[in-house]
């Protein structure tokens, strides 16, 4: 089950030519699948692409009556080799992925696609996942594109843009045989805005023409000699074919100003922000009009060497925006200009800082410092501390008054309890190398379970503890979620443990979705998906690569069982891996899933229970060991009711879904007794008004008894 449902928006997918289209990035990304002739479109899910993916599986009934295959794949290596279809035929096909992490994965079928060169169009749509909203490791899709010679495009992020751009990727790659990777930074792919649609295009050659007349051509196959053709077509073929087309459609965009000595070139999703600082610095109006000319590149590999030099002729200074690092335009530019003996000063990273994210108040103070050198008069009338100051005072009034926020786990969340019975398996048997995956579960890293030692790619968690299978007194644990396990982790970590007898333990978190990327389904699924083959058990697929010792837990919330299965793991005679399956659904999706459903009911007149947790404030001991044993958002602190205690007693917020957690802690964990639940009853029905009634007397007539004794002995 997705995070949301595209459902209502798809319908704007059927819009044909001269309509105006509205909507977001990723559905005008889709769209203009549509519009090229695409025949088929493969992905895997990852922020901030994952609604791509989305987007097409909730539009397959349309992709189906256009011919179009749509595969969600296994990983983004299975979505890249999907190209392979466009080598031979005149198919256009497209991947979808996160980058760089998906694009790690994918680069060997990457690389081999762009050695073989393809006939069909192939267009490789990346989410550049970069920056202070990033999820991974700071790298940039620059270098695997440079590495294999795949044309980059980085359109501005408008829809009009965004979508020329995919039309034209098609076109790019047809004309020059080689792959193209469109780049789409996050506010890229959720920007909102309109364009003019066209008809969506049915390819003329289709899937069942490839396959009921298989073309072959050993020159495609990447195998010697054919490889070092290869190599040959693209210098000689496929990088001049490339700049002719780029040079031709005008893919790149020159804007002129009137300070023509100067000027400003760009990777095109820097656009906005660039015009933004500009407009604030008072060289820009606010349609868009600047005083500085400016080169936009909408293509930032290949550069065309002709449109550097006429952009740079009579001009003192030339200002490179490019984010991330290393600074390969700038570089490029540099060996452009001076090959041409152009003497423009090449300004970049001297004036923007080497890496991270180029946010508004980065790029202002960037472009100030490069107009403040070379053209001064025309910031006569700005301010250049203002904003600084203000930001400073901001910062001194707020000192010491915010907390900081780490990220955690979703209130409910399934993985909790199970960090919270490795906290407790810890106090007794002490602390363990913890090799970690990619998902939610790497929040446990973080206060207030402080677990993990190290983490190595999705899937990698039980590969990542590989090293470490030695005779000692204690063994590594390893833990891999359920979607990194499907996506590559059964091979790199589980296969590979079997193989080199590791003694080792892992733990497979199992909720049932690939939720870190947004509740796709996985082949353990739960549910019913008509569109792929789910409810395949992992403890079916672990014991079919040789595990034997493995133990299936259907309620990660019993943390003693969670707890004992573990210690039992950790401290077992028995030799050879050895795998714990903790499952329990995703709360989000659980909650996504339920709570229209209990709205309904209860509006109709059912009757619903929900299920509370809370805290005896007289009982509680203010020692707040619950919090820190389950970390839950729902749990705080609140002043003790007891004028003679000054410790803060805990408190359970409106927040808490009743999953229980709190209460399972303090029972495995021996703390005080506290806790109790509650159920919040909708729609009662006479039983349980005559339940609630009767317990209402009874504890009524208890507390009459109790008052009565203390006023006696008062």
């Amino acid at each position: 089950m997705a995070e949301r449902s595209f459902k209502d928006e798809v319908k704007k997918l059927r819009l044909g030519a001269g309509e105006e289209f509205r909507g977001e990035g990723i559905l005008a990304v889709t769209k203009a699948l549509l519009q090229s002739g695409v025949s088929y479109v493969s992905g895997y899910q990852g922020a901030p692409i994952s609604h791509l993916v989305d987007v097409l599986a909730d539009a397959n009934d349309m992709l189906q009556e256009l011919g179009i295959r749509f595969e969600a794949s296994a990983n983004e290596a299975a979505a890249a080799a999907t190209l392979a279809a466009s080598v031979n035929y005149p198919l256009r096909g497209a991947a979808t992925f996160k980058s760089t992490v998906g694009t790690n994965v994918a680069s060997d079928a990457l690389a081999n696609l762009a050695s073989s060169g393809v006939t069909g169009g192939a267009l490789v749509i990346v989410g550049e996942d970069y920056g202070e909203g990033s999820s991974i490791m700071q790298e940039r899709s620059h270098a695997f594109a440079m590495k294999s010679q795949i044309w980059l495009l980085d359109p501005r992020p408008n829809l009009p843009s965004i979508v020329r751009a995919v039309e034209k990727g098609f076109e790019l790659s047809e004309a020059s045989n080689t792959p193209v990777m469109l780049e789409l930074r996050i506010r890229a792919c959720h920007v909102y805005g309109s364009f003019t649609a066209r008809d969506n295009v049915r390819s003329s050659f289709t899937l069942k023409d490839a396959l009921e007349h298989p073309v072959r051509d050993t020159n495609r196959i990447v195998l010697p000699p054919a490889s070092y053709l290869h190599e040959k077509e693209k210098v000689e073929k496929r990088w001049p074919a490339a700049v002719r087309f780029v040079q031709e459609h005008k893919l790149n965009e020159f804007f002129d100003g009137d300070a023509r000595d100067i000027g400003i070139v760009m990777q095109g999703g820097m656009y906005n922000t660039v015009l933004r600082a500009l407009e604030v610095l008072g060289l820009a109006d606010v349609f868009g009009e600047s005083r500085i000319p400016l080169y936009v590149l909408n293509v930032t590999y290949p550069l065309i060497d002709a449109e550097f030099v006429r952009f740079c002729a009579g001009k003192s200074a030339i200002l490179v925006v490019e984010e991330g690092q290393p600074e390969f335009i700038e570089q490029a530019v540099n060996a452009i200009l001076r090959r041409a003996d152009v003497q423009t000063r090449i300004e970049g990273k001297g004036m923007l800082p080497m890496a991270g994210e180029y946010t508004g108040g980065v790029m202002k103070e960037g472009v100030r410092k490069f107009v403040a050198s070379f053209r001064p008069d025309l910031l006569a009338y700005v301010r250049a501390s203002t904003s600084s100051t203000r930001l400073a005072k901001a910062q001194k009034s707020i000192a010491g008054k915010v907390h900081g926020r780490p990220p955690s786990f979703c209130t409910g969340c399934p993985e909790r309890p199970i960090f919270a019975a490795m906290k407790l398996v810890e106090r007794e048997l002490g602390a363990h190398h913890v090799s970690c995956d990619i998902g939610c579960h790497l929040f446990s890293v973080l206060p207030p379970f402080n677990i993990g030692n190290s983490t190595m790619g999705y899937g990698l968690g039980g590969a990542g503890a590989a090293a470490l299978n030695v005779a000692a007194s204690k063994r590594a644990i390893a833990l891999v979620g359920d979607g990194g396990f499907w996506h590559n982790g059964l091979a790199s970590s589980v296969g590979n443990a079997v193989f080199n007898k590791s003694d080792n333990v892992m733990i497979v978190v199992d909720n049932g979705y690939a939720a870190a990327t947004g509740g796709q389904d996985v082949l353990s699924s739960a549910a019913d998906n008509a569109m792929r083959s789910t409810k395949n058990p992992i403890e079916k697929a672990v014991r079919g690569v040789g595990v034997k010792w493995v133990r299936t837990l259907t309620r990660t919330y019993d943390v003693a069982k969670m707890r004992d299965t573990l210690k039992e793991a950790l401290t077992t005679a028995v030799k050879g891996p050895k795998i714990i399956i903790a499952q329990s659904e995703c709360m989000l999706n659980k909650q996504r899933r339920e709570r229209p459903l209990m709205r309904k009911k209860m509006e109709g007149g059912g009757r619903v229970v929900r299920e509370r947790f809370g805290v005896d404030p007289d009982t509680c001991t203010g020692d707040h060991s619950c919090i820190r044993l389950s970390g839950c958002p729902s749990l705080t602190l609140a002043p003790n009711p007891d004028p003679l205690r000054r410790e803060p007693v805990t408190k359970v917020i409106n927040s808490c879904v009743g999953c229980g957690l709190c209460g399972e802690v303090a029972h495995a964990a021996v703390l005080c007794p506290s806790f109790y639940r509650a159920s919040i009853i909708a729609n009662p029905t006479r039983w349980d008004r005559l339940k609630e009634r009767v317990r209402g007397a009874v504890i009524g007539w208890l507390q009459r008894g109790i008052d009565r004794r203390l006023a006696t002995a008062a």
